[in-house]
């Protein structure tokens, strides 16, 4: 039987997901009464945001209109969002070809070029398409122009549909048969399996998504994972239809799992290959993936110490389908064992924390995310800096990290841009048209201005109509400084930041003022405070509650009234001594925004 192993790259909302759901339709792979739009989005998360976080495999089988073949056709769908280009990435390696779609409304975005630059790394065949020719605002002309000039292709092999409607959707399957090419098929060789993905089943074990590079595999052989030095028994193989269906065999060019029947989920690692159990064979790793380097740390604590270990099992296994996930331990005396997380962006820290609440019932408490600084100390040795724990008051020299950004955006918004990235500490590197009206800018910035608020500022300012991608180049010196927030007189180091000394202060008023706002009232008054070294430099008072205590009172003279105020008062100023100022988890998150 033919095979066909592709992906489908887009931008986010460009309708990756909504054109699986044709295909699964016209291949009838889902019965029309079961399926729901964007059906390989399994998570709540992702129906609820509207956007695809995990990559999800799935069989497809489909006869060839020119031969009458049985195709077999393996599809990933990947999500768009630069946060989670790492999903991207490993299932590339997977496959043959790609579908690289474009919204007719919107043309080619920033994070469509970098997808396709993960493609052409790994030698795919692409096959471009414009989506939503049915919309009202279709520029479909404008737009195949545009990726004839980008792609260097003739506009005639560019394909117009609708994935709402279905239209062409037919042809563009057709033309993945003729265009992508088949994989080898070597199964006489040993088994060399590549796992791109795995999720934790509690009666299967660890089930490894893979593709079956050489060789073939049933249930019940045992199995070495060559790079972790780890034995199994495959309990169970099957395909994704899309959900997990048990088959006899996998053979060399097919994508499918594996259940390994391992538990310990840190023996498994994204990337390794698996191979049958023979002393006598030595067998040579595949390539494997490059680890991705977080971007932004945030410590992560359970609100209740006794669930440490829970967590810590729970980090496990979302590492297992989330390798870009990374996280150590670490203990604080205020919040007691926990772990320093670090992810690829705000967004990405943003759906794990809320996994870890929905999918294990942990409640936590986070810091604020930082990214990840370099610094010399007394002795001349480069140390990390992760968070603020590890801020020494004996470190010479401070480095940050920088990145390229690429920003498109129409060209009715340039002035208003360019004003906005004049604020920041960008360095302007290029400029350039981009299609019809539209221009791409090219700029260095620190990180950290990037993890924050820089693209919901972006959006704002043009509309709505601004896309952009990023990369770290280097780590540049810096003048930092850390920042820690009083409250209650109390140190509160989940609050605490490093950042630049010329933004310190503003951001101390900036912090203080949003505890007042967040913070529930105690019976006591409560100060907010921001302070650099020894000096405060912002302060803010939340004020306590106030109980009525004359309300009894009916008549008397005013020495009964005096009395009881006076009484009240030192009530307070006890219980302002013994009182502790308990910060909701959700506190933590909306001072920070993640």
């Amino acid at each position: 039987m033919k095979i066909r192993n592709f992906v489908i790259i887009s931008h986010i909302d460009h309708g990756k997901s909504t054109l699986a759901d044709r295909f699964l339709e016209l291949t009838e792979t889902v019965q029309k009464g079961k399926m729901k739009p964007q059906y390989l989005d399994a998570m709540d998360l992702e129906r609820e945001k509207g956007i695809t976080i995990k990559m999800a495999p799935v069989r497809m089988f489909w006869k060839d209109r020119k031969t009458g073949e049985e195709v077999m056709l393996n599809l990933i769908d990947t999500p768009g969002h630069i946060d989670f280009n790492y999903e991207v990435s490993r299932s590339l390696a997977a496959v043959e070809g790609a579908i690289l779609l474009v919204d007719a409304t919107k043309g080619i975005q920033a994070q469509t070029i970098t997808n396709l630059e993960l493609a052409r790394k790994e030698g795919l065949v692409i096959i471009a398409a414009v989506n939503k020719i049915d919309s009202a605002q279709a520029r479909t002309a404008d737009v195949k122009k545009e990726i004839s000039e980008f792609l260097k292709i003739e506009e005639s092999t560019i394909l117009s549909i609708s994935a709402k409607t279905g239209e062409n959707v037919e042809s563009l399957l057709e033309k993945v048969i003729e265009k992508v090419p088949e994989p080898e098929t070597r199964e006489e060789r040993p088994l060399r399996a590549l796992i791109f993905d795995s999720k934790y089943d509690s009666f299967l074990g660890v089930v490894s998504f893979v593709r079956i590079v050489e060789g073939k595999i049933k249930a019940n052989e045992k199995i070495t994972l060559i790079n972790a030095k780890t034995n199994g028994v495959v309990k169970e193989i099957g395909i994704f239809k899309p959900e997990m269906s048990p088959i006899g065999e996998l053979k060399a060019g097919e994508i499918g799992y594996i259940a390994t029947g391992i538990k310990d989920a840190d023996k498994i690692g994204i990337g390794d290959t698996i191979t049958l159990t023979n002393p006598d064979v030595k067998i040579e790793p595949l390539e494997g993936y490059k680890e991705p380097e977080p971007k932004i740390f945030v410590s992560v604590y359970p609100e209740d110490q006794s669930e440490f270990e829970l967590l810590k099992t729970a980090l496990s296994k979302l590492k297992l389908n989330d390798s870009a996930l990374f996280f150590e331990q670490q203990n604080f005396y205020v919040f007691g064992r926990g772990f320093l997380c670090g992810f690829l962006g705000t967004l990405h820290a943003e759906i794990t924390m809320e996994r870890l609440r929905r999918e294990f019932g942990l409640e936590i408490v986070i810091g604020s995310p930082q990214v990840g600084y370099k610094a010399i100390d007394a002795k001349g040795k480069e140390v990390m800096i992760y968070n603020p724990l590890d801020w020494s008051e004996s470190y010479r020299k401070f480095y940050e990290p920088w990145a390229e950004v690429k920003i498109i955006i129409g060209a009715a918004y340039m002035g208003r841009v360019f004003d906005y990235l004049a604020e920041l500490e960008g360095k302007h590197i290029d400029s350039y048209p981009f299609g019809s009206d539209r221009y791409m800018l090219v700029y260095e910035m620190p990180l950290r201005q990037i993890i924050g608020k820089f693209y919901e500022s972006l959006l704002n300012i043009t509309q709505g109509f601004a896309s952009l991608t990023y990369k770290e180049v280097e780590y540049r010196e810096a003048d930092l400084v850390k920042l820690e927030i009083l409250v209650a007189s109390k140190t509160e180091e989940a609050l605490s930041r490093i950042l630049p000394r010329v933004n310190a202060i503003v951001e101390a008023r900036r912090i203080v003022q949003k505890l007042k706002e967040l913070l529930p009232r105690e019976s006591f008054a409560v100060p907010l405070q921001g302070k650099i070294g020894g000096t405060i430099v912002s302060r803010e008072t939340l004020s306590g509650f106030r109980k009525d205590v004359l309300a009894p009172l009916y008549g008397g003279d005013y020495s009964r009234k005096k009395k009881l105020l006076e009484k009240q008062k030192k009530g307070k100023e006890k219980m302002k001594q013994k009182g502790e100022v308990r910060i909701p988890p959700e506190v933590f998150l909306k001072v920070f925004g993640v």
